[in-house]
């Protein structure tokens, strides 16, 4: 756990054991919808990718190689034009972490980038700056290697992700300067730069403290004590109805339910039917149409 990092880089030092780089990221791309194309291409794309998201080093921090977030890209490359060796398409975006004294993973991220378009030709190599814009292609995913670490900091640590949601600020702010589509402020409500403000505005802070109390006070507890842990994921609940009240179309919140709605039928599965209906209604609320997901959360036992 990234909570005892301290210890374990200390120890790491000491005895000598590898430290890692932050991310094990699995890549994928599907090119099915492109016909009449050197499918080569696409193959050392995937490959670039891999390399680009494993080998740098996003932070400072030192994480040992079981440490590493667990994240993975899906790319549907739905446009290719070989003359000017552009892509379009759309990336999904998924991260997990482990929970505490469990086998069980929960997830982060999982969010569908839709305004993907890049150019790449094969063998290209990516190069990875902070201080200036290589490519669109090397921005989208310097972007979410940042969104990824900061969200599973603040899973760790109130408040934990800051340094690194001010990164993929840096990086939204090189990328408005052109005329790449999903970086710009008002273009899209899902878009970049739409997800970086429902990180990093005040009116939405409280995504922070719903992210660690839902998993450090919340599901990292429940193995030891179910309800206790319970009772916090209830409270972090109440957080995010606020982060509704103050922006109801912030995609903080679409992020949280693609991420988070299926496992709150398994943590409710036990508790009692009054709890049941209070999430229920919290849920509801900012989720009308999930009736069908919801209405699982209220049976006796939605184990069954």
């Amino acid at each position: 756990m990234r909570r005892f990092l301290l210890i374990v880089t200390m120890w790491a030092c000491c005895c000598g054991a590898a430290l890692a780089q932050e991310l094990n990221c699995s890549v994928e791309i599907n090119a099915d919808k492109v016909s009449n194309a050197n499918k080569d291409v696409f193959t050392a794309l995937k490959n670039a990718i891999t390399e680009y998201m494993n080998t740098n080093k996003w932070t400072n921090m030192q994480i040992a190689t079981n440490e590493k977030i667990q994240c993975k890209l899906f790319f549907t490359i739905s446009k290719y034009d070989d003359g000017s060796n552009t892509m379009s398409g759309d990336l999904q975006i998924q991260s997990t972490r482990p929970v505490y004294n469990a086998s069980y993973t929960t997830t982060i991220i999982n969010f569908k980038d839709t305004k993907v378009s890049f150019t790449y030709q094969e063998n290209e190599p990516l190069v990875f700056s902070e201080t200036e814009m290589e490519s669109n292609l090397t921005a989208i995913l310097n972007f979410w290697a940042y969104m990824i670490i900061a969200a599973d900091c603040d899973t760790f640590e109130l408040n934990g992700g800051a340094p690194y949601y001010e990164r993929a600020a840096s990086v939204v702010r090189l990328a408005q300067s052109t005329s790449e589509t999903g970086w710009k402020q008002f273009e899209d409500t899902k878009n970049r730069s739409a997800v970086l403000s429902a990180f990093t505005d005040k009116a939405t802070a409280n995504i922070h403290e719903v992210l660690y109390n839902y998993h450090r006070l919340g599901l990292d507890v429940m193995v030891v004590s179910p309800d206790k842990g319970r009772s916090e994921i209830t409270k972090s609940l109440d957080l995010l109805k606020k982060v509704y009240d103050a922006s109801s179309m912030s995609v903080c919140l679409s992020m949280f339910k693609d991420a988070k709605l299926d496992e709150l039928v398994n943590v409710y599965s036990k508790a009692n039917l009054s709890e049941k209906q209070s999430v229920y209604e919290v849920l509801y609320s900012m989720y009308p149409t999930e009736t069908e997901r919801l209405d699982k959360i209220k049976k006796e036992d939605s184990t069954n």
